[in-house]
Formats: structure tokens, C-alpha cells, sequence
């Protein structure tokens, strides 16, 4: 038994909230699903927009080598022959490897979305399916709202498949459209179907009921063969099924192939790659490709990861692309401590103490309102401190911060800083969008001379945190810096009742973190 997959991340997926694609970025998501080894790639609704078409003609020239370009549509009309449709005729005008149109199965909309008869409706279904299969297209035929239409009106709702059947459709693909089914309902009604529908089968799930995954799961074990998904459960609503669970789920808890052999390993890779394209800030608590997915922060877990991953982890995270976590906070243990420097290479079996210390200084500064579980980079720097390990690159000599308002309300910042490296002074001055901002590049502009390896480097989030809210304006802020040079990303923290000083903090740690790794 092999499962294949559509993705339509780039036509259902594109309909969620927030979502949006240029015709290149639904190119560059293509080829990265195309990489991937998924079966079916849904380029959109033709008929819809002028986007939709560009793609479709764009896309044939980015030498996909896995992947069929599907486009959607809709049965005819009810009241126009299937050869004058507009929307038919634009499915085959863009020249795609397959279709895939849906029709109506629940008898409530028949009567009231397309005001149509029951015989109208299983004739639309008929001649669309058929003149789309006389052009040489492989069809899949969705049916729409499927298992509600099913509990309406079982008799009728099969009747419509059977329509797609005789018009000589490849694969029907049952919907919950509305996302309201439980996996019970999926498998109990799939009995019924598979004893009528002779085809191969699929699933269209939503999530509305939080069950999407478990409802494609459900239907792959009773017998579908296609799931049609978007790889980051994007889509209307609460969104479409997720595929990445479903393939890591169908050949790591299944044992079935769904995707080409070592592709899985890729997965956390194509599923950010998707979200960086899109503009989209990755879901961290994704099942399997999230950042938090293999992350442990609990003293005990972490001691037991580290005798056997088993332990905690359902999978290796290497299977799937991800890799293993271990945060650090006031919630730690020694293993905690003692796994994390390990990645640091620092070796304290012949200095135990120091890591109980270490333990010890975090939760002290936890109290303060530092956090280093999602700040990495100054835990790294703390380390070294605490085992006299610690370069001191520059030192402070001070820096003046300046916001000005203009009589036209235009904002102006600028920063004056003065710092000393192996004894020499360097003073600079620089602007910016705002007065972190402003101090950020006088900071950059005076050690650039000293340490040219910082052009590459740049913020890329800056994150505040009010700490204890019912102080007010008095308030700690603690202040989260993520900075990255090209090849890798780091994050640091800073806290102070001044967003300027905690800034200031996390700014420094950034760059001491990019400089005491390229010492």
C-alpha cells in the first residue's frame, strides 16, 4: 500500500487568514514540495485570478520532477453544457497535469447554495468529470461536505460519487469541508463507501475540530490513498489537515510509504522554508518540525533523555529533520546544565561543582527576570564567566541616547557611544529608526574597525516582555535579541527597568556570543 499526497498550500493554504503568495513565492513553495517528493501540488483556481494563471504557466518551466501541477475548479454551471463553462475550459486552458473540481453531496446545499435538483446536480457532476477526462486529464473529483451530506442523506450522498465514477474519475476524494467530524465517524462511514465506490479514494480534512490529523489517519486505515493537506495545516478557518503530522504519522507510526526514501529527513527543513517564504512566523510547538517539538526543559526528563532519548521522545528527532533541545531555566537540573554545555564542548566531569553553581546563578537571575530556555546565547556566555573562560572583547565608556520630535511629529533618534578596545578609545555616532535602533548602530559603527566580521551581522527580532506589570512605568522589561550572520542564529536576553539599559545588555551579549566564536 502506498499513500500519496496533495498539497494546496498555495490555493486552500492561501485562503487562511494572513496568507498571502506572489506568483514567485508560490514558484519557490513548488519546488520546495516538488523536493520533497509530494505527489500533487494544487496551484490554484484558475478561473479565480490572473495570479493563478501566471503560476500555471510559470511553473512549467521550473523543471518539477516529482510532483503533478494540479488545478482546481468547480463542476459546470447548472444551466450552461460543460464545453462552455468558463471555469472548465480555464482548467484546461493552462495546460495542468491533473484537475481536481468539486461538486455538492449534501442535499442541503444542492437545494439551497446552487439552487439546483438532485438530477441537476448528479448531471453536473457527470459531464464535468467527462469532458475533462475526454481532454486526457486525470481527474480527482472532490466531494464537497461529503460526510455531513452522508449523515443528511446517505443514499444521495453516494449517488453523487457514483456520478464521478461512471464520468471516469481517478480518484474521489471524500471532505469534511465544515472540519466537524470525529475520527469515528470517518472510519464508520468509509465502511459504508468502500462497499459502493470500487476507486481509489482520498481525504480532504479541516480542522475546526481540532481533529484533522487523526480524521486523515482514521481514513487512511480504512482504506484512502491520496490526503490532501498544506504541509503547515495553513488554509480557511482553523485551517486545512497538517501534512507534516500526517507524513511523519503515516511512515513512522503506520509504516507506510508516502514519501520517496530519504526525503523525511527534509521535512522540518521544507516546512520552515515554506513559513520563511511566506512571511509566517513558524508554529514552535508544531508536532515533529516545530522548534519546541524535541525540546526539554524539566530537570527530570532531561536526565532521563540523556541515559535513553526513548524516554521522552516518541521519535528520534534526526527522522524527521528536527533536532533535540535542552533549555535551560529555574525549572533545571544538573543534566540540564550538563547536556547543554556539552553541546558547548565544555567538559565538567572533572569539575561537578561548577555545574551545581551554574544552576544555581540561573536560577538567581530567573528571579530577576532573566530567561536563557530561548536564549542561548547568553547562557553560553554565562558559562564561560562562571568558569573563567570569558574574553572581554571591548569595554564601555558610555553612550548618550537622543529622541527628538520635530513641529511636523516626525521622530528622530540618535546615539552617541564611547568604548575602549585593547586600550584604545573609539567614539561614534549613528541614527536610527528608534533610539535601540540608533544605539545598535553607533555600537556596530565603533567596533566595525576592531572586528570587521560584524557587517555580517544583524538583528533579525527584538522582542519586550513586561515582567511585573503592577509596578507600571516602573516596570522590569526583559528584553529578547535574536541575531544571525548568514550561517547560524542566536538569541540573547537582557532585563533592567530600562528598556534602553536591558536592550543595551542583549546587544552586547549578541556580539560577544558572534565574537568569542569567531576567536
Amino acid at each position: 500500500m502506498k499513500i500519496k499526497l496533495l498539497d494546496t498550500t498555495l490555493r486552500d493554504g492561501s485562503q487562511g487568514e494572513g496568507i498571502t503568495f506572489t506568483v514567485d513565492d508560490k514558484l519557490k513553495i513548488a519546488s520546495a514540495l516538488d523536493a520533497l517528493g509530494i505527489h500533487y501540488i494544487e496551484g490554484g483556481w484558475p478561473y479565480s485570478n490572473p495570479k493563478d494563471v501566471e503560476f500555471f504557466h510559470r511553473s512549467r518551466k521550473i523543471g518539477l520532477k516529482n510532483a503533478k501541477i494540479t488545478a482546481f475548479g468547480s463542476t459546470r454551471h447548472k444551466n450552461i453544457k460543460a464545453s462552455a463553462d468558463k471555469n472548465l475550459r480555464a482548467i484546461l486552458a493552462v495546460k495542468p497535469d491533473c484537475a481536481c473540481i468539486f461538486g455538492k453531496t449534501w442535499d442541503l446545499h444542492v437545494k439551497y447554495a446552487i439552487r439546483a435538483t438532485p438530477q441537476e446536480n448528479l448531471d453536473m457532476i457527470y459531464d464535468s468529470v467527462r469532458y475533462l477526462k475526454k481532454r486526457g486529464l486525470e481527474v480527482i473529483y472532490d466531494a464537497e461536505h461529503f460526510f455531513d451530506g452522508y449523515m443528511a442523506n446517505p443514499e444521495y450522498a453516494l449517488k453523487t460519487l457514483e456520478s464521478a465514477v461512471s464520468a471516469g474519475a481517478d480518484n474521489i476524494t471524500l471532505c469534511d469541508t465544515n472540519g466537524g467530524m470525529l475520527p469515528k465517524n470517518i472510519s464508520e462511514i468509509l465502511r459504508k463507501v468502500t462497499e459502493r465506490i470500487l476507486i481509489p479514494l482520498g481525504i480532504h480534512a479541516h480542522n475546526d475540530s481540532d481533529c484533522a490529523v487523526a480524521n486523515s489517519l482514521a481514513a487512511v486505515e480504512s482504506g484512502c490513498v491520496l490526503v490532501q493537506g498544506t504541509l503547515n495545516g495553513w488554509g480557511e478557518r482553523c485551517g486545512n489537515v497538517n501534512l507534516s503530522s500526517i507524513i511523519a504519522n503515516i511512515n513512522l507510526k503506520l509504516g507506510i510509504e508516502c514519501l520517496p526514501a530519504g526525503k523525511l529527513k527534509f521535512l522540518t527543513e521544507t516546512s520552515r522554508y515554506i513559513c520563511e517564504v511566506a512571511n509566517i512566523v513558524p508554529n514552535n510547538r508544531q508536532p515533529y518540525v516545530g522548534h519546541s517539538a524535541f525540546a526539554h526543559k524539566g530537570g527530570i526528563h532531561v536526565s532521563a533523555v540523556a541515559r535513553d532519548s526513548s524516554t521522552y521522545e516518541h521519535v528520534a528527532p534526526s527522522s524527521v529533520g528536527n533536532e533535540r533541545r535542552i533549555l535551560i531555566s529555574e525549572l533545571s537540573g544538573r543534566a540540564n546544565v550538563l547536556l547543554k554545555s556539552g553541546e558547548m564542548n565544555i567538559d565538567f566531569e572533572k569539575d561537578k561543582s561548577s555545574a551545581q553553581k551554574i544552576l544555581d546563578l540561573i536560577k538567581n537571575q530567573e528571579k530577576k527576570g532573566y530567561q536563557y530556555e530561548g536564549a542561548e546565547g547568553s547562557f553560553e556566555l554565562l558559562v564561560k564567566r562562571q568558569l573563567g573562560k570569558y574574553k572581554k572583547f571591548f569595554n564601555l565608556g558610555g553612550f548618550t541616547v537622543s529622541v527628538q520630535k520635530n513641529m511636523n511629529g516626525v521622530l528622530s533618534s540618535q546615539a552617541v557611544i564611547k568604548i575602549f578596545v585593547a586600550g584604545k578609545e573609539e567614539l561614534a555616532a549613528a541614527e536610527g529608526d528608534g533610539p535601540v535602533n540608533a544605539l545598535d548602530n553607533a555600537l556596530r559603527k565603533a567596533l566595525e574597525k576592531f572586528y570587521p566580521k560584524l557587517k555580517y551581522v544583524h538583528l533579525s527580532d527584538f522582542k519586550v516582555r513586561i515582567i511585573n506589570p503592577t509596578d507600571g512605568t516602573g516596570a522590569k522589561v526583559r528584553v529578547l535579541i535574536e541575531s544571525g550572520d548568514g550561517k547560524s542564529e542566536w538569541t540573547t536576553v537582557g532585563v533592567s527597568e530600562n528598556i534602553i539599559e536591558a536592550s543595551w545588555q542583549a546587544m552586547v551579549d549578541a556580539i560577544e556570543y558572534k565574537l568569542s566564536k569567531a576567536d
